[in-house]
């Protein structure tokens, strides 16, 4: 055990010199205003660029991936380690925003999935932040019931012919590649005939249309496959079992959402040190709204036992983390507690909060009542949190199937 701890002290010596060493220190808590809608923005960008070569170069972009595919090999104490250093200092991980829904989502799919072809092609690029990936899941007559999807591909000898419509596909304007899900077999029961096709987005048969969103800026996009074509080596997983797959795959995305991952960056200001700054605190020093007090202490108490939550989760993995049903819970929980925040923000700042241009607001009182509106597509995002609760319904405390079976 002391010799596991040593080791451990000497890797975090070893990660904070090349920390030291590798991070431009004019990026140093900047992450979230460097990071525009998938690309660099502000006169830093030159050292944000650097910093991602560097820190993708590493493989610490993706610090938990095997090396021979681009990333860091590190275990999760490891990573954690890793995580914890980086905060330290205000850096940030760039790459998991880059590459959109890659690293989050569809390369972890691909580790399991994917054939030695498609992870030598695929996963280092994503590593680097040099590939940005979108999904094509959600129809317009096939959202929730996501196995009503009727875009379908058709085998024509060395290629798949791709044909139909998918909406809400985050990022499909600015992304190199985009995994979809397709119907493959139309006589085959709705879940039995579908595919997972990996399709490159600069091809004349696929067309993006933003969706605007009440917020303001939205990576939503429209997207439509006019004869659309998948090289029949970008199949990811076996032939109609692409059910298999996408299920898989929604596992990581709501893993992504829970908090399990950690981007790094510099640490904002504390809520209950915001709601004395603007509400003001008593002669006790308390906050001077008691039921405001109340309700912000609910909050932190909820915040706190989510995040408790997560550590045993992976300690009672022994590190060895998997993505389960478990993700439901988390994401249900993830939601309530940033949903819960962005609604406190909102009061505690009372008009200042409300702003939505003009001098008289600051950045961040700018900010909050954007981040109040998209923070409410939480509940609905990454399936539903009426689809989660049916998930740990039936997955984890046993209860029968209520939904129609496809």
């Amino acid at each position: 055990m002391v010799e596991r701890s040593n080791e451990q002290e000497a890797f975090r010596q070893s990660v904070r010199t090349w920390l030291d060493e590798n991070f431009p220190p004019t990026l140093k808590g900047k992450g979230a205003e460097l990071l525009g809608y998938g690309e660099y923005t502000g006169p830093l960008q030159d050292d944000a660029s650097l910093w991602q070569q560097r820190l993708g170069g590493k493989g610490w972009g993706t610090p938990t991936w095997p090396s021979q595919y681009g990333g860091g090999g590190l275990d999760h104490i490891q990573t954690k380690i890793l995580h914890e250093e980086m905060n330290r200092i205000g850096a940030f991980n760039p790459i998991i925003v880059l590459a959109g829904m890659g690293v989050t989502m569809v390369g972890p799919t691909i580790l399991e999935y994917g054939t030695e072809d498609q992870k030598i092609r695929h996963l280092p690029p994503m590593c680097r932040g040099e590939i940005r990936w979108c999904l094509g899941y959600s129809e317009p007559n096939a959202g929730s019931d996501l196995a009503s999807l009727a875009t379908k591909a058709e085998d024509q000898g060395d290629s798949w012919v791709v044909n139909g419509q998918k909406v809400w596909t985050s990022g499909a304007d600015i992304s190199q590649w985009c995994g979809a899900l397709v119907r493959t077999d139309s006589k085959a029961k709705k879940r039995n005939g579908i595919s997972f096709l990996m399709l490159k987005m600069d091809q004349p048969g696929i067309e993006t249309r933003p969706i605007k969103l009440i917020a303001g800026a939205s990576p939503f996009c429209e997207t439509f496959f006019t004869d659309a074509r998948a090289d029949k080596t970008d199949m990811l997983g076996n032939l109609n079992d692409g059910w298999s797959v996408g299920k898989r795959l929604l596992q990581h995305e709501r893993a992504s959402q829970t908090g399990v991952r950690n981007t790094g960056g510099g640490k904002s200001e504390a809520l209950q040190d915001m709601a004395k700054r603007y509400v003001g605190a008593d002669a006790e020093g308390r906050l001077d709204d008691a039921d405001l007090r109340l309700r912000l202490a609910n909050h932190l108490m909820d915040a706190q036992a989510h995040g408790l939550t997560i550590s045993r989760i992976a300690a009672e993995a022994r590190g060895n983390v998997e993505v389960s049903a478990s993700a439901s819970i988390l994401k249900n929980s993830a939601t309530h507690v940033a949903q819960t925040q962005s609604e406190l923000t909102l009061e505690l700042m009372g008009h200042s909060g409300l702003g939505w241009e003009g001098e008289g607001f600051n950045d961040a009182e700018l900010a909050t009542v954007r981040n109040w509106l998209s923070g409410k597509a939480m509940s609905i995002y990454g399936g539903s949190f009426e689809v989660q609760n049916n998930i740990i319904s039936k997955n984890i405390l046993g209860l029968p199937e209520n939904t129609q079976k496809g």
